[in-house]
């Protein structure tokens, strides 16, 4: 029962960020642009580089996050971690789309299912502790 609900609540929030980002187009004018599904979609080579090494420092600081998890039980700290670090890889995007893209009214889109995406996880993260 515990997937079910899970699935459902993804589904809801692909829903609301499908929603936000169809009305943000609308109201702003952004025209869609076509991004190949599971590629990594770099705005130019210093943005390749840059998210190269967001990359290389997530995995172990999530890595070394787990073992304080194991060993000491700092949940709170991991996630705050993840929030961070998400964060993070996102504005990167977003700062790349704004500066150096053809089309920077896609950062306005970036922040908008960061912060939709983020708020889905507070929430999973507050019903999963509680």
């Amino acid at each position: 029962m515990l997937w079910v609900k899970f699935g459902l609540f993804v589904l809801i929030v692909f829903a609301i960020v499908s929603a936000v980002k169809f009305l943000l187009r609308k109201t702003f004018k952004i025209e869609k642009v076509k991004k190949n599904l599971f590629s990594y979609n770099y705005i130019n080579d210093s943005h390749r580089k840059v998210d190269k090494w967001v990359r290389i420092v997530t995995a172990p600081t999530l890595m070394v996050m787990a073992l304080l998890i194991i060993n000491k039980g700092l949940i709170n700290l991991y996630l705050i971690a993840v929030i961070i670090l998400f964060t993070l890889d996102y504005g990167v995007r977003a700062f790349f789309e704004l500066k150096y893209s053809e089309f920077p009214k896609q950062a306005i889109l970036t922040i908008a299912e960061m912060l939709l995406v983020l708020t889905a996880f507070i929430i999973v993260v507050q019903y999963w502790i509680a």
